[in-house]
């Protein structure tokens, strides 16, 4: 818990920082609390200064970032010019900060770049480090930059926690949220659900309404009770189906069951908005129902407006339940790297297969393409996946290219290449110790096909205590992309294979199956990180 204690003194250098009213770049770098303006040096930001930007702050285990799209959609239908804070990014780092729902671009992210850096190199003093951290850095830049281009609100994503993230700077935000609530980052926020809650509910505001899912029991009680001590009226966002009532369903841009949930919080947070701004920030929303589950009120049930109903169609957010289809190969993408999330991710994935239309000139593959880092169970996770039947399961490093020179965008400068190779074999092992269990031997049943789909290629059991025959590690991406397309993606057509690409049995007899396949399916999952080195090599136009 050592970073949670150094955001700590943070917060509190902070509060001392605004009481006594320091606007130096000891209070800019150890708290945000204060920032100059590179145009005019004798003029400074001031904590107070962020109330102006009508902020929407949301935070969350699984899902945050999907309720921010959806909310900033929403809003940027009513014609509202908008700000979007997120993390972390998938190809390029000008994607944590957009405008109108675009990155901002590249010459707008240089000047401003440069403009912070080169103020805070002039000055810092001795008593600190030369530059704040990397994330700490980037939402210093996100605030100066909505500020500066004049934002009508936006939407800021929770790094970590809440408590001593750095987003919570923000003093008043017009209103908070809180999605699916699960285990993570435990080192820094809690080996249980209800510790992590405590930290979640740490962005909740004297006065600000703040609105969450349902969730378990325990974790709910925990937000309860913060929302309490803070005097904050937290309420109970009801489900999707009470707001279609009396109307026609609501149609979401993105997929998955689970984003219903997501959607339900963000007509929420922008329903309440607009009411405060129209009210001039005075009131709270009316509870539709008193003395609830864990005594909390139940959110308004309205109408969805036609600005509501176009902005949730409307949403795009890469790399979540996000599907490409590309002649005979379909990639889907989406990073879930926690156990609920990638229960999520597997009953979309069922359920995209069981609507297909099914190839009639060959048969179909099932491939995983799958990495886990940080402080993640791995083999929690791939035991999850597989009753998604892969045929082949691929590992590999959050590495586009062997060579990383010129991608620095998707650089992890605390890891060697060993180390992400070392772990990527852990993988491949979990996974044929799972496959060996599902293979051995049983006298009194046989394996049976998913309902409604198709029998695997390879699932014929494995001998006893055989590694499986089914699973590859590459030492980057573009080698796994190459190996599972066989260069039948339109579009992803990289130079001719390295050489010993295809010496490994496994890899030189898969490769004439994904040669003849009809179909080949292609799962990308349990990192965030990974999904966007693949979409950097799928759509070269996100590095552009």
């Amino acid at each position: 818990m050592s970073r949670a204690r150094s955001h700590l003194r943070a917060a509190l250098f902070l509060a001392a920082a605004s009481a006594r009213g320091i606007t130096t770049q000891v209070a800019a770098r150890r708290g945000l609390s204060a920032w100059p303006v590179p145009q005019e040096p004798s003029m400074e930001y001031q904590v107070e200064d962020l109330d102006r930007l009508n902020i929407i702050h949301v935070t969350g285990t699984k899902g945050k970032g999907s309720t921010c799209a959806f909310t900033e959609c929403i809003l940027r239908s009513y014609g509202l010019k908008t700000g979007f804070f997120s993390s972390p990014h998938l190809v390029q780092v000008r994607e944590r900060i957009r405008i109108n729902g675009q990155p901002i671009s590249p010459e707008l992210f240089t000047k401003y770049f440069w403009r912070l850096y080169h103020r805070l190199e002039e000055t810092k003093d001795g008593s600190c480090v030369s530059m704040p951290p990397y994330f700490r850095f980037l939402t210093l830049m996100a605030f100066h930059v909505f500020l500066q281009e004049k934002v009508d609100l936006a939407v800021v994503e929770v790094g970590i926690g809440g408590a001593y993230d750095c987003t919570n700077i923000i003093r008043k935000p017009v209103v908070c949220g809180v999605s699916s609530l699960g285990i993570d980052h435990t080192s820094l926020l809690g080996d249980t659900v209800e510790k992590i809650a405590w930290q979640k509910g740490g962005i909740f505001k004297q006065g600000v309404p703040a609105f969450t899912v349902l969730q378990p029991e325990g974790p709910l009680a925990v937000l309860r009770d913060r929302a309490q001590q803070i005097s904050c009226p937290l309420y109970l966002c009801p489900m999707l189906e009470a707001l279609e009532e009396g109307g026609p369903p609501l149609t979401l841009g993105l997929e998955g069951e689970h984003q219903r949930s997501n959607a339900a919080l963000a007509l929420q947070l922008a329903h309440c908005w607009l009411q405060r701004q129209d009210r001039h920030g005075a009131g709270e929303p009316k509870a539709s129902r008193p003395g609830l589950l864990w005594q909390l009120p139940l959110a308004p049930v309205f109408q969805p407006t036609s600005h509501m109903r176009l902005g949730l169609r409307n949403t795009e957010w890469p790399g979540r339940t996000q599907v490409l289809r590309r002649g005979p190969l379909t990639w889907y993408l989406d990073g879930a790297h926690t156990a609920s999330s990638a229960q999520a991710c597997v009953r979309w994935f069922r359920q995209a297969l069981q609507g297909r239309e099914r190839p009639s000139g060959g048969p179909e593959v099932r491939v995983l393409l799958f990495n886990a880092t940080g402080d993640r169970d791995p083999a929690a996770l791939l035991k999850l996946l597989q009753p998604c039947q892969f045929d082949y399961a691929v590992f590999c490093p959050n590495l586009t290219e062997v060579s990383s020179t010129g991608n620095a965008d998707q650089q992890n400068f605390t890891v060697t290449l060993d180390q992400v190779l070392l772990r990527c074999l852990e993988h491949q092992q979990h996974w044929n110790h799972l496959d060996e269990e599902q293979a051995s031997p049983d006298l009194w049943s046989a394996p049976s096909p998913e309902p409604g789909g198709s029998a695997s290629l390879l699932l014929a059991p494995h001998p006893p205590h055989t590694c499986s025959a089914s699973s590859l590690v590459f030492s980057c991406i573009s080698h796994a992309l190459q190996w599972i397309s066989q260069g039948r993606d339109p579009i992803f057509q990289p130079p001719s294979p390295p050489k010993g690409l295809l010496t490994h049995p496994v890899a030189h007899s898969g490769a004439s199956i994904l040669r003849e396949a009809a179909a080949i399916h292609v799962l990308v999952t349990g990192s965030l990180h990974l999904v966007g080195g693949v979409l950097k090599l799928l759509e070269p136009a996100l590095s552009q």
